[in-house]
């Protein structure tokens, strides 16, 4: 493994009695799309402010390429930021805006003109160099921003919730130009974001973060399927979470009783006993008009409401026992209308090795 780009040892940053981060540690590898994600004030942000300078950590330490940072200001550190407003100057060129941060530095104006028009062949805008910003779209005002942060040619690039500001559609367009980019570029780009489908498809790794610290690490699959705690599962995607009780099986697996549902074993769940919490994911459920047969877990539910995303449905039941089941069902025919309604009765059934015994 290469040697971190980024290093973030022991941090914590307070603000008066607050802690925004609290002892925080982890490395970023070179040329990684690394996501910080979490909820508003989890710390996240913050977090970016401290590598980029603009805000200093209360404790701990953080290296960036090796060069501790203490001290060294903000225009002093091998990175550049792309902020949420992604403000332009409404009155120059998109040309000069890109090559402005190279001329406040004293370039010559030849290098300055190259390296603009560079930066804008890398975001696909070369053609728009003479135009004035009132003439852009949003996304293109957006990678007029990314293109002046990359002109300078930092080793690392930071953007703090970079797509907040554009709509649904573009923003799913922008995900996937800012991955291809950060692959051409070669650079390690960390994104700030609440958004987990931000996260989910661009990032290589992801951190999820919950009251200034770190809840768990991993790449965006591992965080879906395996995810460490309750709050990373609840906070990844959609989940049904049930209370239950564990105790020591055969082998590595453990059985789980759940009140309404019954006793069943979970794999690979060695040493976790007593009170946990069982995380299924919704695609993860089957819906059948007959009782299941075979060694699934199966409960009969009836269906009390239905939400209809084009593409899928989550339907939404209760069993007899007055356990709260969430279902994705694909629409993969036009008659989904036809086959489920709310009132109706159905059965739901789950393979156990598609369960997951969380702590936290």
């Amino acid at each position: 493994m290469s040697e971190a780009i980024i290093s973030i040892q022991n941090v914590t940053k307070r603000f008066g009695s607050v802690v925004a981060v609290d002892d925080v540690s982890f490395d970023i590898r070179p040329n990684e799309f690394f996501a910080l994600l979490g909820p508003s004030g989890c710390g996240k942000t913050t977090l970016l402010r401290m590598i980029s300078g603009l805000e200093i950590p209360s404790d701990g330490t953080i290296l960036i390429d090796g060069m501790d940072t203490d001290g060294v200001p903000p225009n002093r550190r091998p990175v550049n930021m792309v902020f949420q407003s992604y403000a332009v100057f409404p009155h120059m060129t998109v040309l000069d805006n890109v090559g402005y941060g190279l001329k406040v530095v004293g370039t010559p104006k030849p290098e300055i003109e190259q390296r603009a028009r560079e930066a804008l062949e890398m975001v696909q805008l070369a053609e728009l160099a003479e135009r004035m910003p009132d003439q852009l779209s949003g996304g293109q005002r957006q990678r007029v921003a990314l293109a002046r942060a990359l002109v300078k040619r930092p080793k690392v690039l930071l953007l703090d919730e970079p797509l907040s500001a554009l709509d649904a559609k573009l923003r799913e367009q922008m995900r996937l130009e800012l991955a291809k980019l950060q692959e051409s570029v070669g650079i390690t780009f960390i994104i700030v974001t609440h958004d987990q489908d931000e996260a989910l498809s661009m990032a290589d790794r992801i951190a999820v973060m919950d009251g200034g610290r770190v809840s768990q690490i991993a790449t965006p699959e591992e965080l879906y399927e395996s995810p460490k705690t309750r709050f990373v599962a609840d906070f990844i995607g959609k989940v049904n979470l049930l209370d239950g009780e564990a105790s020591r099986g055969r082998g590595n697996a453990v059985t789980v009783a759940v009140d309404g549902i019954g006793a069943f074993n979970v794999e690979d769940a060695e040493g976790v006993e007593g009170q946990v919490s069982l995380a299924i994911r919704p695609e993860k459920l089957k819906l059948s008009a007959k009782k299941p047969t075979g060694k699934d877990v199966k409960v009969q539910g009836k269906v009390v409401d239905l939400a209809y995303y084009g593409n899928a449905s989550h339907v939404f039941l209760e069993t007899t026992s007055g356990i709260s089941l969430t279902a994705n069902v694909q629409n993969d025919t036009r008659d989904f209308d036809d086959t489920l309604a709310v009132g109706d009765t159905t059965w739901v059934s789950w393979r156990a090795t598609d369960a997951l015994l969380l702590g936290g």
